[in-house]
Order: structure tokens, then C-alpha cells, then sequence
């Protein structure tokens, strides 16, 4: 059975709304149950939310399904994901679940579902638990074997102290200024407490949630503010979370933007030169920058590409023994700290390079020269499941495009796997050209989408 509610993160749509609902939410979580219920145990599942209004909505409805069919819960509040992943392993929960969005506005939510190890589930698993789904649940558990929920107190302290052990031992933040962006969600609580525990000056932004401000104008997809307050301050390095924490964008002390890129090729060669780099390189996906590729290609290391999803990329380093990887978007996932990507800890590893090295961030982050690279995503309206790909006008302007920029440079389309977007990227020598290209096809995708005009989200 082909996965239909789950994308490349979980289930995610607009909230009360299918599939966001509180019924298919209570399903979900039925469905989950019997997938993971083993043995006669008293099986235990781990619920964490971000910061969004409907959160109260899902919430209450994934316990009842998990209760119903005899699984005990443990609610730990608003969290960031990795923290949920964590405590999953920690508590030998039988599954986790995350509701978020991530960096989605409010008025979206999601379900991501984690397994006893504390990883995102595969495709064939989410498959799994959406024919039971459409299967029905005939196996409700007896009036006396109704499952419990209560809130675990200290998450927040157990997450805190989790991330503060994957900064080396000895070495503090004393002497540093820090901006630290928690986009009113997930990590507003715990980001500032463990660089402030830390030694660090913190500068906090975007930490008071009202259940509608997650990711307004704040956070990795929108980090201005976080640059703005790092030169307003005179901080040395600004950390620009997203709703769920999973993610960062960073800034250096001038304010200028660093990547996910640039914090996989510190990471790597950091470790590298320490002689924990296992793999013999990095994973990224085929979103990164050739630049990357090339830096690592002069290091004697490898970059292995995937399919976009931070998923693909843990799956491929489980699979071939890597330990650093992530998305140019700000998911860093380093496996020998988590299972998933974590954004405070990946913070933490690169202000660690920063405090040994004795130089400013500017420094420190201009890991290799990056090549033009161009991304603009379409908005359409799906109609019966086709996009404009299809369209002969499309693909023609993507086959111009490619002869255009010939063996120097790259064209990369793909649909949204979170959302109803098409992301259209080129790469290559030359900015204007790469622009080109890329307006090109943008202006082909424009004259093929259905109905209502499409509308392009720089």
C-alpha cells in the first residue's frame, strides 16, 4: 500500500483540517499502537508538542487512541523533537510522537512518529499504519486494560542536561555573547538555559509562544531578526532555531548568514581532524551546495548524497556507518550525539571549533566559497494529484536550462513533500546565468499550474 497521509516528515496539514484533525489523529495513534504493541509488557509511548494552538487539539486526541488501545502515555509539553527522540530511548518507550509542524506557520500541525530507537520510521512502517488505518481496530483494549497518561515533570532538565554532555568537558562559553532565535516554539525554554549554563552571555529572541506566533517573522526560515540583534548587541554568533528545534541557521558577529552547508564542512573537518569522522565523509542532500562537495573532495573526504528529507539522510548513515550529515536548510544530524537532527546540539559542536580556536565566528564559518545557487519555490493547486511537472512546456524549459549551463553547473526540481510546492534550484559559475535558468523555468511552471494563478515564495 502507497504511503497517501504520510510525507517526508510525518503527516502535516492545516490544522482541523484532514488530515489534522482530532479523529484522524485518534486513529493515527490506534493504528501506531497496534504497530508497535509486542509481547505482554505495559507498552509506553512518549508524546511532546511545539507551541501552536492546535497542539491542545491533537494532543488529547492521540492519548485517547494510544489509551484505547491499552498503551500507557507520557506527555513531557512543548519540546524540541530531538529532546521527544531522546527521551523516547531513555524512558524504553515503545514509540514517540512529536506534533509539529516545524517550520510551518500556526495554522499548520503535523504528527511525526519515532520508534523505540529513537529514529523516524521508514516508508514501509508509515505504510503499515495506514492500512491499519483503513483496517479498522476491532483490538480496543478491556475496560481493565485501558492504558494511563501523566506528564513527566523534569523533560526539560533531562533534555538540558543531554545537550550540555556533547560539549566537550572543560570547555566553556565564558567571554562569548550569544543571540539565540527560539522562533516562539519548541526550544524557547530550553536553548537559553543551556547556554546560559554554559557561561555564555544569552541574548534571547522569540521566546514568549501565544499558541500563534511559531515561526512569525522569526526563526531559521526567517532569521533577520536574529542578524539584526547579533549586530544590535555586538554578539559574536547568532542561533536562529525552527518551531521544532530540529534545525538552525546561524549568523556570524557581522550579522551574515551562515548555511547548513558551511556547519556540515565545519563539523566534518572538525572531526576529521580529530580523528572521529567515521564514514570517510559527510551525507548531505542533493540540495547542498557543490561547493560543499568540492571542499570535501580536497580533504580527501567524500560527500554521498540522498533524497531531500533529514530521514534519508540518517537512514543513509545507519546504513554506511556515517556520523555527520544534514540539509543545507539547517537539519544537522550527528549520530554520535542523537538520532535526529538537533539544532542546539549542532550549535553547541560549532561554538565549541569557535571557543578552542581563539577567532571570530567570520572566521571560523567561511568553511569553502560557495557557488551561485538559485532557489524559488512555486505555489500550485493540486488537481488530481498531477503538478505542472507534467507539463511539456516544464519539462522543455528544464532541458534548455540544463544544455544552458552545461557541464559547470546543475538543475534540481523537485515537489514538496510538506507542502503544495513546486522548488525549483540551479547552481553554477555564473550568477546571472544560474538566475536566468532558474526565472525560466519558474515563468514555464507559472503558465502550466492549474488554476488559481500560482503565486512564487522567494
Amino acid at each position: 500500500m502507497a504511503r497517501k497521509l504520510f510525507g517526508t516528515d510525518g503527516i502535516r496539514g492545516t490544522a482541523n483540517s484532514e488530515p489534522m484533525t482530532a479523529e484522524t489523529a485518534l486513529k493515527v495513534a490506534m493504528a501506531a499502537a497496534l504497530q508497535f504493541r509486542r509481547g505482554n509488557h505495559r507498552h509506553l509511548v512518549v508524546i511532546g508538542k511545539d507551541t501552536r494552538l492546535s497542539g491542545y487539539m491533537l494532543e488529547p486526541a492521540l492519548v485517547a487512541g494510544f489509551v484505547s488501545m491499552g498503551m500507557d502515555v507520557t506527555l513531557v509539553g512543548p519540546m524540541p523533537t530531538p529532546a521527544v527522540a531522546m527521551l523516547t530511548r531513555s524512558l524504553r518507550a515503545d514509540m514517540g510522537v512529536m506534533i509539529s509542524a516545524s517550520h510551518n506557520p500556526y495554522y499548520d500541525n503535523g504528527i511525526k512518529l519515532f520508534g523505540p530507537d529513537g529514529y523516524k520510521l521508514s516508508d514501509e512502517v508509515e505504510a503499515a499504519i495506514e492500512a491499519r488505518m483503513v483496517e479498522g481496530f476491532s483490538d480496543l483494549a478491556g475496560a481493565k486494560d485501558l492504558g494511563r497518561a501523566q506528564r513527566l515533570d523534569d523533560a526539560i532538565g533531562r533534555y538540558i542536561e543531554q545537550a550540555k554532555a556533547t560539549f566537550p568537558r572543560g570547555l566553556r562559553l565564558d567571554g562569548l555573547k550569544i543571540v539565540v532565535d527560539c522562533a516562539n516554539g519548541a526550544a524557547y525554554k530550553v536553548a537559553p538555559k543551556v547556554l546560559w549554563e554554559l557561561g555564555a552571555e544569552v541574548i534571547p529572541v522569540a521566546v514568549a509562544p501565544d499558541g500563534f506566533n511559531i515561526n512569525k517573522e522569526c526563526g531559521a526560515t526567517a532569521p533577520k531578526a536574529m542578524r539584526d540583534a547579533v549586530v544590535a548587541h555586538g554578539a559574536h554568533l547568532g542561533i536562529a532555531l525552527d518551531g521544532d528545534a530540529d534545525r538552525l541557521i546561524l549568523a556570524d558577529e557581522t550579522g551574515t548568514q551562515i548555511d547548513g552547508d558551511q556547519v556540515m564542512a565545519l563539523i566534518g573537518c572538525a572531526c576529521a581532524d580529530a580523528g572521529t569522522l567515521r564514514g570517510g565523509g559527510v551525507v548531505a542532500t542533493v540540495m547542498s551546495n557543490l561547493g560543499l562537495e568540492l571542499h570535501l573532495k580536497g580533504r580527501g573526504l567524500s560527500l554521498a548524497r540522498t533524497p531531500v528529507g533529514d530521514r534519508y539522510v540518517v537512514e543513509h548513515m545507519r546504513e554506511h556507518g556515517y556520523n555527520v550529515g544534514g540539509e543545507q536548510s539547517g537539519h544537522i544530524v550527528l549520530s554520535d550525539h542523537g538520532t535526529t537532527g538537533d539544532g542546539l546540539v549542532a550549535a553547541l559542536q560549532v561554538l565549541a571549533v569557535i571557543q578552542q580556536s581563539g577567532k571570530p565566528a567570520s572566521e571560523v564559518l567561511r568553511v569553502f566559497q560557495a557557488l551561485p545557487q538559485v532557489l524559488k519555490n512555486v505555489r500550485f493547486e493540486p488537481a488530481g494529484g498531477t503538478t505542472p511537472l507534467a507539463a511539456t512546456r516544464v519539462q522543455d524549459a528544464i532541458r534548455a536550462g540544463e544544455a544552458r549551463l552545461g557541464g559547470t553547473g546543475r538543475v534540481l526540481i523537485r515537489k514538496s513533500g510538506t507542502e503544495p510546492l513546486i522548488r525549483v534550484m540551479a547552481e553554477g559559475d555564473d550568477q546571472g546565468l544560474v538566475t536566468a535558468v532558474v526565472d525560466d523555468i519558474v515563468a514555464a511552471i507559472k503558465d502550466a499550474a492549474p488554476a488559481p494563478a500560482s503565486k512564487v515564495a522567494e
